[in-house]
């Protein structure tokens, strides 16, 4: 090596130039599982080939403790108050809400708690508790988890004093508690898109939908201080870019017949 590639190489070296930006993204299991994140990702580094990008599927609430370890660079999440808390502490660089989707209450086609008659999803949860069924919980402190902790506030009811048989805590992911509900007959909360991907692999139906207390939005958060912050929030801002919402607005038409997400216009 002459002397002088040798102090080319130490310059590159100290300036980072020739190196791959690495980024980890810490997403709900809903993104991961449909597999929009991965069209996503993809999407981006066409345009971004020198950004590397490794994912870790978990709940959003284990999404923002990665985020304030310092082990994820930018958080995929749809858990709107710890994510407020989350931005309060001065760990955000960036938030946007980038699309939504749904929350739905499924189970057995039988329906014994009569879940196809509440007037909201709270007297959804109200009747499977007053009819001793069976509910099957994340368990997670996921984004699906903290909405289910609220609507069963909402119906005046704990179910940390159910009896053990007729509430499961899964402890898992939105596909292995769908499994969990369809194995036990059980009534479950899920984000809509799961389900649908789902669906043919799995007997429960959609029995309740369309309160507005169950809209489902999803943020990105690009975490402040991160060892890749700059590469982190321009993947954050492509999420909410025109050609990223072009990808969210189309993706699962063709083979459900309809988009899985809906893109926020930002």
């Amino acid at each position: 090596m002459t002397r002088f590639t040798f102090l080319a190489l130490c310059a590159a070296l100290l300036c980072g130039c020739g190196k791959e930006d690495a980024i980890v993204v810490a997403s709900t299991t809903s993104l991961h599982d449909t597999g929009l994140l991965d069209t996503l990702i993809a999407e981006y580094r066409r345009e971004h080939p020198d950004v590397r990008i490794s994912t870790l599927a978990v709940g959003s609430g284990e999404a923002l403790e990665l985020g304030r370890r310092g082990d994820a660079d930018v958080l995929l999440v749809h858990s709107p108050d710890a994510e407020q808390k989350f931005v309060d502490e001065g760990r955000a660089a960036v938030r946007y809400r980038i699309m939504r989707n749904d929350f739905v209450i499924v189970g057995d086609s039988v329906d014994p708690a009569g879940v196809r008659a509440a007037s909201s999803a709270a007297d959804a949860l109200r009747r499977i508790h007053e009819a001793g069924a069976t509910f099957a919980s994340r368990g997670d402190e996921s984004g699906t988890h903290v909405k289910e902790q609220a609507l069963w506030k909402a119906a005046d009811l704990d179910p940390a004093t159910f009896p053990k048989d007729r509430y499961i805590s899964a402890g898992q992911g939105m596909t292995e508690t769908l499994r969990v509900a369809d194995e036990r007959r059980a009534y479950t909360l899920t984000d809509v898109s799961t389900f649908t991907t789902l669906a043919d692999a799995i007997k429960l139906e959609v029995l309740y939908r369309g309160d507005p207390a169950l809209v489902n939005i999803y943020s990105v958060i690009a975490v402040r201080g991160s060892r890749a912050e700059d590469a982190a929030v321009g993947f954050a801002e492509f999420l909410r870019s025109t050609d990223a919402e072009r990808i969210v607005s189309r993706f699962g038409r063709e083979r459900y017949g309809r988009p899985l997400f809906e893109p926020i216009r930002n």
